[in-house]
């Protein structure tokens, strides 16, 4: 398993956040109960299988709502 950190553009509004996370959670291969969206910093924090998705997929899947992911980090978790 992998930990990700996404560096988002700075979030507008608490509804972007939810989007976001639902968004996440309804991939496969993401931890959903792991998922957490920090709105004030603008941070999406998961822990995924990285032999079912790829960190790539992930900023994609966030990307395709209209949020610019600036960087992402990943660990083993």
């Amino acid at each position: 398993m992998k930990k990700a950190i996404l560096k988002l553009e700075t979030l507008a509004c608490p509804s972007c956040m939810q989007k976001i996370e639902n968004a996440l959670k309804g991939l496969k291969g993401i931890e959903k109960d792991t998922v957490k969206v920090l709105f004030n910093s603008s941070k999406a924090k998961t822990v995924f299988d990285s032999e079912k998705i790829s960190i790539d997929a992930i900023e994609k899947a966030i990307e395709d709502l209209g949020y610019p992911v600036i960087k992402s980090t990943v660990k083993d978790a």
